[in-house]
């Protein structure tokens, strides 16, 4: 319970920031966003093209852990991964607040499963995140970036809703580990505490779910 608080309490705390205390809306946000998302890039900071773009990545490292976990919980795991490619930790948050702990696996694997469960995605996923990030650091202006973060509210949230959301994949990992027969402390850590690519190599080497039909659980003996 206490932990749903919490959740419940840094999302409104996000919400509360974003809306009212964070800079103010300037005038060509809508344009911009458009631009970025049809990719006519010519005169944007790159470091705000590739952190845009990577707000893209971070929901598909989520929705390789959500839906898996959302078989086992009683609300919609796919509503919250799908609304969080748009709005990022402001969906994700109450999903965490809501769900329950969830470390095994019972059912078959459809497509989707399949597809957000193997290791190619995790190492597709890897590769267009070493090419966004390196093309914002080669080519971006931190000076900018500084400037534009301290007054411009989308970019500001933006980078605030990618920091939050490298903070929290840990709250799924445990389980996901442990559906996986996975458990270890220090590789846990590891992956934690490495902000972005540590997620991205976990998803590249993550055995694979085994699948286990509810028949199954039912028929394994009982344990005082």
């Amino acid at each position: 319970m206490l932990k749903k608080i919490a959740f419940g309490l840094l999302w409104l705390g996000f919400v509360v920031y974003a809306f009212f205390l964070a800079p103010p809306e300037q005038p060509g946000t809508f344009e911009l966003i458009k631009n970025l998302s049809i990719g006519q890039w010519q005169g944007v900071n790159p470091l705000v093209i590739a952190l845009f773009n990577l707000m893209g990545i971070w929901p598909l490292i989520y929705s390789a852990v959500v839906f898996i976990d959302g078989t086992g919980q009683k609300i919609p795991a796919w509503l919250f991964a799908t609304v969080s490619f748009g709005v990022g930790a402001f969906a994700l948050l109450p999903y965490l607040a809501f769900r329950e702990p969830n470390n095994q696996f019972v059912g078959k694997k459809n497509i989707l499963l399949k597809l957000l469960d193997s290791r190619v995605t995790g190492f597709v996923l890897t590769v267009a995140t070493v090419v966004l990030v390196t093309y914002g650091l080669r080519g971006g202006d931190w000076g900018s970036f500084v400037q534009e973060w301290q007054t411009n509210r989308f970019i500001h949230v933006m980078s605030l809703d990618f920091c939050l959301l490298s903070l929290l994949f840990p709250t799924l990992l445990g389980d996901d580990m442990a559906r996986r027969g996975w458990k270890n402390p220090q590789l846990f850590w590891l992956i934690a505490l490495i902000p972005l690519f540590g997620p991205l190599v976990y998803l590249s080497v993550r055995p694979p779910l085994q699948e286990v039909g509810i028949e199954s659980i039912s028929k394994q003996p009982a344990t005082n």
